[in-house]
């Protein structure tokens, strides 16, 4: 008797690999011709129809590949053994506080790396037809042995049993940190891209499989918005009304729909469910002790803590992209506050305009002049709104990290020390330093250091004898500065500053949150777990600062203010400047047969080589810019930088001819440009020299609105005031209430 449909295996992987799911408008999977998938089996020279190839280029990828700061997240954690992943995270905690790097992150990690490695096993044993999960290489995808080491064919309610177990861990998986488990599913073999797909075509309300393949629906690349729908987000959100990580999910895609004040609603909704559905934490025994060991110094046994005790970065999650939400509503309404000259005249901004183009369908009415004027103010006030709840987001979101001013050395010294250990396959590696760490340090939420009164015993900064480049470096110091990494803390804190100039507050206390958020990021470092990244918000920040000619008066550029810096074990040694080479010697001789001065022939040979090197390092930079792609983006893409080079040498005295400085600058000029295609986007370098036609709409808002803005005020509510009754006022209502007592007695 002939199965049911719903019953039937669906075809291998192969067959899923040529096409996309159904629920999107991309291309559908192409069948076997005249043959269902289980005659296929029956039947194995079947042939396979080909399907057409598509003549529109556009590349077809999964949605996961699109998701945002995907590259905060990059590093060596994705491809190490999962046990010294283990061990690190570990270490990480029962390090001296401050941590180096965020436990809830590295705890989330460490699971997202096992579930992911179980699901990729379970997935390739399901298309290979392996029944035991030893015979499997996860990293290659591929049977240990010969011809998968196995006999008899798995059936086909394994596979799917398989296929369903692989769909839950993805799904846990994705629960925890979407954006490293997307980092972490791209290692992955190929298989794993399908299983949730399979899964669905016979169980199609499995929420599970629906969340993971949510993320693996292939799409044409950079149409994320067009070819996404929030329905199976919707469902998923209905069927558990209690867990807040859908809701995080379908509010980044309503930030890509640029819907954002729906993705602010949605990870509000998300929060409030966390909160309310958290168990409270009872720290253990091993907890305390470790708090206690942290308080006095002492070197304590490692806390080993279970799963269910380790911290969670949900909330943290959702603070960051709900303060990105806020200020995405804030810019968004400068345009339509502060119109551009070009908007004024008929221009149509691409910068949220509607309220400001709409007003002007309606410029012949009578009402008009003062209409006009009227939507600008309610605009303006918006953007300082939805800036301060931004700005009270990202408080929050960094007030989990903390900063030392002067933790001891050795600290720092034997957390390298263990690490190193760790790498070499050592599980349990003893510490550099046996004996008391006894040595007092303070440490402080970073929150702290952005109050109207930060700490009183941080060192100076940006310090004024700061040795100069080429230089030897200071004596080795017994304390140095350290602060707990996150892969989006750099953001988090330019982001911030971004708020800020929104805000309009002063430029004396901007100036202050700038050195600060320039002291932690050069001191932020995700060793040996996270590599260095690009900021988007760090770009927009820096073309800010250009824009508006350093109104804040920085005393140096941006790119040298967040110099990392030397690490507190290692003494840095900058080699001495090499003489000048013969061909140096032959100008200088030509020069004074003709006659010039060796200094101006010196001078203008300098300057003709720092041109070069500026040229060379644009294009190589240029040229490895994943958004470079054509031949328009590239000119524009080495204009800019050749072009911020000039003005970072006029607008702060950056000497490119020194190789040290130049190495400097590059080192983030690259995170410094953004291209945008849109032609609305773009300012005439005719008409602004200064203007280049690469730049963000952020960042080009931002800078609107520092230049051109008035001071906005009326956003502040205060909360008024009762009057306390006074003495006398008190027992006359006390006497009142007594006689009334009295009279009711007597009654």
């Amino acid at each position: 008797m002939a199965k049911k449909k719903s019953e039937q295996a669906p075809g291998d992987e192969g067959k899923v690999a040529q096409g996309v799911s159904p629920s999107t408008s991309a291309p559908v999977i192409p069948q076997v011709s005249g043959a269902s998938a289980g005659e296929s089996k029956k039947n194995p020279k079947s042939p396979r129809v080909v399907p057409p190839i598509s003549s529109h280029p556009t590349l077809i990828i999964c949605r996961n590949k699109h998701w945002r700061y995907i590259s905060a997240f990059q590093g060596p954690w994705h491809h190490m053994p999962i046990e010294i992943l283990e061990t690190i995270s570990n270490i990480n905690y029962n390090t001296l506080r401050p941590r180096p790097i965020d436990p809830a992150v590295l705890f989330d990690l460490v699971k997202i790396r096992r579930l992911v490695d179980e699901a990729t096993n379970l997935a390739v044993r399901a298309a290979s037809d392996i029944a035991s999960p030893i015979l499997t290489n996860v990293n290659g995808g591929l049977p240990a042995f010969g011809n998968g080491g196995h006999g008899a064919k798995l059936s086909r309610e394994r596979k799917f049993r398989m296929r369903e177990q692989a769909s839950q861990k993805l799904g846990r998986a994705y629960r925890l940190d979407e954006i490293a488990c997307s980092v972490a599913t791209m290692q992955g073999a190929s298989p794993l891209e399908y299983v949730s797909e399979l899964v669905l075509h016979r169980n199609p309300h499995d929420s599970d499989a629906m969340y993971a393949n949510f993320f693996f629906e292939k799409i044409p690349s950079r149409q994320l918005a067009a070819f996404t729908s929030l329905q199976p987000l919707t469902e998923i959100i209905s069927e558990r009304p209690t867990e807040g990580e859908a809701l995080r999910t379908r509010a980044m895609v309503k930030s890509f729909k640029n819907d954002c004040e729906g993705a602010a609603q949605d990870l509000t909704l998300a929060l409030s469910v966390y909160r309310s559905h958290q168990q409270p934490h009872i720290p253990t025994e091993e907890e305390l002790r470790l708090r206690e060991s942290h308080r006095s110094g002492r070197r304590p046994q490692d806390v080993i803590l279970a799963e269910k005790d380790q911290p969670s970065s949900l909330e943290g999650q959702l603070l960051f992209q709900r303060a990105t939400a806020y200020l995405t509503l804030a810019y968004q309404h400068v345009i339509a506050g502060v119109p551009s000259p070009q908007g004024l005249h008929g221009h149509v901004e691409t910068v949220n305009s509607d309220e400001y183009m709409a007003s002007e369908s309606g410029r012949g009415s009578p009402d008009w002049d003062k209409e006009l004027p009227r939507k600008q103010v309610e605009s303006r006030k918006l953007v300082k709104t939805y800036a301060k709840r931004a700005v009270r987001d990202y408080i929050s979101f960094i007030s989990q990290f903390e900063y030392a001013p002067n933790l001891p050395v050795k600290v720092a010294k034997d957390f390298g020390y263990r690490i190193n250990h760790a790498a070499r396959g050592i599980r349990n590696p003893r510490s550099s330093e046996p004996g008391s760490l006894k040595e007092p340090h303070a440490y402080y939420p970073l929150s702290d250091l952005f109050a109207a009164v930060p700490p009183s015993n941080l060192p100076a900064y940006p310090s004024q004898d700061l040795p100069e480049s080429g230089t030897l470096s200071p004596p080795l110091d017994k304390t140095c500065e350290y602060i707990t990494y996150h892969p989006l803390l750099t953001d988090a804190l330019h982001s911030l500053l971004l708020c800020h100039c929104l805000i309009q507050t002063s430029a004396k206390e901007l100036l202050r949150h700038a050195n600060m958020v320039a002291r932690l990021v050069r001191l932020a470092d995700g060793y040996p777990i996270f590599q260095a990244s690009r900021s988007t918000a760090r770009s927009d920040w820096i073309d800010v600062i250009r824009r508006a000619e350093n109104w804040l008066q920085l005393s140096a550029s941006w790119e040298t203010l967040c110099l990392p810096a030397p690490l507190p074990m290692f003494d840095v040694y900058h080699p001495q400047q090499p003489g000048p080479s013969p061909s140096q010697a032959a100008s200088a001789a030509a020069a004074m047969l003709n006659g010039e001065s060796v200094q101006d022939a010196t001078q203008q040979r300098r300057q003709e080589r720092t041109k070069e090197r500026i040229r060379e390092h644009a294009i190589l930079d240029a040229l490895d810019d994943e958004r470079v792609y054509d031949e328009e983006s590239f000119r524009a893409a080495v204009e800019a930088r050749e072009k911020h080079a000039e003005e970072d040498g006029a607008l702060f005295g950056t000497d490119f001819s020194n190789p040290i400085d130049m190495q400097t600058w590059l080192s983030a000029a690259n995170a410094a440009v953004d291209i945008t295609t849109n032609p609305a986007n773009q300012r005439s370098s005719t008409a602004d020299p200064k203007e280049y036609p690469i730049l963000t709409e952020r960042a080009a808002a931002i800078a609107h609105w520092v230049r051109e803005a008035p001071v906005v005020t009326g956003t502040t509510k205060r909360k008024k005031r009762t009057k306390k009754p006074g003495k006398e006022e008190g027992l006359d209502a006390m006497g009142k209430l007594g006689l009334e007592t009295m009279e009711r007695g007597k009654s």
